[in-house]
């Protein structure tokens, strides 16, 4: 073998060795999980999909049906681990993030430039919403963020946006307990009420963020993206409607403090007028008792002979007598 050989052999395997060996070998952060691809083709833990696994239970038949994928050997945070020259590694942050609602990442310049996000209500009137979206990547679904679509979290995004103005315009004021038993309430409940959605929108904001968090829960499935949290913050309405909506709330809150004052009077002179009642059924009930046990007493001494009670009644004249001043009596002529 020719030195020019030799050293050619020498040196095509000290490449090898640095390129393909000492750079094989790689560690995963703790915020980090990774997986590799053979060829291009992932490495899969047999023949399980997502249907075997808990976030695909969350999945309606019909997505049942389209949103399978496999699942991958996950490579958790630690190291040194090594990868050979056909092996490629991919490493996918699971940090929680946050981001704006409103941020359009395909168009940056959508919703006045990310900072407010746009609904329809069910009166049709167009309001601002703000507020912010926290999520993290699935590590129970690498291969749908990874493999499944080219821009996860701008399909998440779109997907909540879309479940988001849905409610919005679907929202109904709920009935208030109370206020519809009288026809004039009732009335007063409709006009005033009506046209004030997003009152009702601002009060049920937990209900809605609660709302936004079942319905996306099976983002983990779809696109490989966990929701962790959805923080909607504000609800404006449009500057010319603002002032009307100003004049509403007022009317609507001296309404509502009238009706509740005169709740209040009805109720406290209801319960004046049940104690009033006690009072005079005690009252009656402490004159009739000494007549009903005289009259008892009187039937006993009755029982005890024909004589007793005309003594008795001769008793009781001779005290009376005994009290009096003057005494009057009947002459029988």
């Amino acid at each position: 073998m020719t030195p020019i050989i030799l050293g050619a052999l020498l040196g095509f395997s000290g490449w090898f060795f640095l390129r393909y060996v000492l750079i094989g070998f790689f560690t995963v952060d703790q915020n980090e999980r990774a997986v590799k691809t053979r060829f291009g083709r992932a490495v899969r833990l047999g023949k399980a999909t997502t249907l075997d696994n808990p976030v695909g239970q969350l999945l309606n038949e019909k997505d049942k049906e389209r949103y399978i994928y496999p699942q991958m050997k996950v490579i958790p945070p630690g190291g040194p681990y090594f990868r050979w020259p056909w092996e490629k590694v991919h490493k996918v942050s699971v940090a929680t993030e946050t981001i704006n609602m409103a941020r359009d990442l395909e168009t940056p310049t959508a919703n006045q430039n990310g900072t407010m996000l746009e609904a329809v209500t069910k009166d049709q009137l167009n309001i601002g919403l703000t507020g912010q979206i926290r999520y993290r990547v699935s590590e129970r679904n690498l291969y749908a963020y990874l493999f499944g679509v080219k821009r996860p979290v701008v399909h998440v995004m779109g997907y909540f946006v879309a479940i988001l103005r849905q409610r919005i315009a679907s929202f109904e004021r709920p009935n208030v307990p109370g206020l519809l038993d009288m026809e004039n309430e009732e009335e007063i409940d409709v006009d005033l009420l009506g046209g004030i959605s997003i009152n009702d929108l601002r009060k049920n904001l937990n209900d809605i963020n609660d709302y936004m968090e079942q319905e996306c829960a099976s983002a983990a499935a779809r696109y490989g993206v966990e929701f962790d949290a959805s923080l909607i913050t504000g609800i404006d309405p449009p500057p010319e409607v603002d002032s009307a909506l100003a004049a509403i709330n007022t009317a609507h809150n001296e309404v509502s403090s009238d009706i509740s004052l005169a709740k209040a009077t009805a109720d406290q002179t209801i319960v004046q007028s049940k104690r009033a009642v006690e009072i005079e059924t005690l009252r009656a009930q402490a004159e009739v008792e000494p007549l009903t046990m005289l009259a008892k007493q009187l039937q006993e001494l009755k029982q005890s002979g024909p004589d007793v009670l005309a003594a008795y009644l001769r008793n009781v004249r001779l005290e009376l007598y005994t009290k009096a001043r003057h005494i009057f009596l009947e002459v029988v002529k």
